[in-house]
């Protein structure tokens, strides 16, 4: 409990500097202004996270994992629901258009090319698992991100996300709320090691566990609302200071202080003997920012504008939005036999590494940039097509299995091949550990 305490004043007293320049109205600079309001938003983020962690022994498993991923990307949103609405006050002409977007998809894809590969990577370190796997019921998480990845190519074909859009999306999200509302936890209390620091809240009594969430995520919410619009000015007027594309800092560098803490929660998860439960929260924390992030954009643009308006999607954001989506069905593909291993993870973080470093070698020539982008959602999918054609069966297994929520026995066979360990991680007893 000391110890826990002593990092929630840490996290605390990491938000103070960004609140004194909020109340005084005072910013000294782009720099310092990007410094002191993303570690607020960062420090924000682990008071969220320890707050979901603490309500994990009061939900159930599914459901928990979904609410932390939900809960710990907050920061994520709190940005990007500000581009879109200054978007829609300054018009669809303005340069908030394109940071909305590029915020959103570089969130995304940072998810599936860095995190989800961190996930096998650590778990290797560990353990020497060559692969992180997943158990049959996380086929409705892995099926719902499908059923998302597939409508956004939809809204490609729409070059724009409309409020029609964010009530597909919302209901797609809605049904997967549902769906796992009732997974359990597959091991006893006993025998689950607890993930994180919030762990000591679980010595007090239920009502005081439930005191300690509200305060946690209110004071947290109070610290992103009010470093969001610093934060994402910040980022624009650094970019222009340094004379680096701003639209590539906002796509790139403000998700990485957004979606850490959510990024070290799957951390924890993974160092306390659960990497499944750690790849399962990463893939939820996608399915969340692939529906309800990009659904609500346009509804904080309708906000801003004092009507209702789409988010268009330009030429470079329609091609980055394609990328988008191709890289979400290759992440599918690859997860297809409820595992992802050491291969697949390489070949996820080798692509990506690709993509950000053409990003930026092209980052003044967009008509090569688009190109890029163009031959990367190309060749994302024809992986993608290799794979799904190899193994259509589960493709169709794991679809059933997120509609009627009743895992496919097909989904669990041949989960032991040569690039995984034993297929389940054999758990030593708790008293051991």
């Amino acid at each position: 409990m000391k110890r826990f305490l002593l990092l929630v004043a840490l996290a605390v007293a990491a938000t103070l500097p960004a609140l004194v320049l909020r109340l005084v109205g005072w910013r000294p600079s782009p720099f310092v202004d990007v410094a002191a309001f993303g570690v607020a938003i960062l420090a924000a983020g682990f008071l969220l996270s320890w707050g979901a962690e603490t309500a994990e022994a009061h939900i159930s498993q599914g459901l928990i994992l979904a609410a932390v991923a939900l809960v710990t990307v907050l920061p994520e949103y709190a940005v990007d629901i500000y581009y879109a609405y200054m978007a829609g006050v300054s018009g669809p002409q303005s340069q908030y258009v394109q940071y909305a977007a590029a915020n959103m998809t570089g969130a995304n894809r940072m998810l599936v090319g860095l995190a989800w590969p961190l996930m096998v990577v650590l778990h290797w370190a560990k353990d020497r698992h060559r692969s992180v796997d997943l158990a049959p019921g996380n086929a409705t998480e892995i099926g719902f991100l499908l059923l998302a990845s597939l409508y956004a190519f939809v809204i490609l074909l729409k070059r724009s996300i409309s409020l029609v859009d964010f009530l597909i999306l919302a209901a797609i999200f809605g049904a997967y709320v549902w769906r796992v509302r009732n997974l359990e936890k597959s091991d006893s209390p006993d025998e689950v090691e607890e993930p994180g620091p919030a762990a000591a809240l679980n010595s007090l009594s239920s009502g005081a566990q439930w005191a300690a969430i509200a305060g946690l995520v209110a004071f947290a919410g109070v610290v992103i609302l009010a470093s969001a619009e610093p934060f994402a000015e910040a980022m624009v007027s650094t970019g222009r200071a340094i004379g680096l594309n701003e639209f590539l800092l906002i796509q790139w560098l403000a998700p990485l202080a957004s979606e850490a803490p959510a990024i070290a929660v799957a951390v924890l998860f993974v160092r306390a003997n659960r990497a499944g439960d750690g790849l399962t929260a990463m893939i939820s924390d996608k399915i969340n920012q692939w529906t309800l992030l990009v659904g609500m954009l346009p509804l904080a643009l309708s906000v801003g504008a004092g009507s209702l308006s789409p988010l268009p999607l330009d030429a470079r954001q329609g091609e980055e939005f394609f990328l988008t989506a191709a890289q979400s069905l290759f992440g599918i593909a690859l997860l297809l036999r409820l595992r992802l291993g050491f291969r697949s993870a390489l070949a996820l973080a080798g692509l990506f590494a690709v993509q950000v470093g053409l990003a930026f070698v092209y980052r003044n020539d967009e008509a090569r940039t688009i190109a890029t982008l163009t031959w990367l959602a190309w060749l994302y999918l024809g992986l993608a097509g290799i794979l799904f054609l190899v193994d259509g069966r589960r493709l169709a297994a794991l679809l059933r299995s997120a509609i009627t929520g009743a895992p496919s026995g097909l989904l669990t066979e041949g989960l032991q091949t040569e690039d995984s360990a034993p297929a389940r991680e054999d758990r030593p007893p708790a008293a051991a550990r």
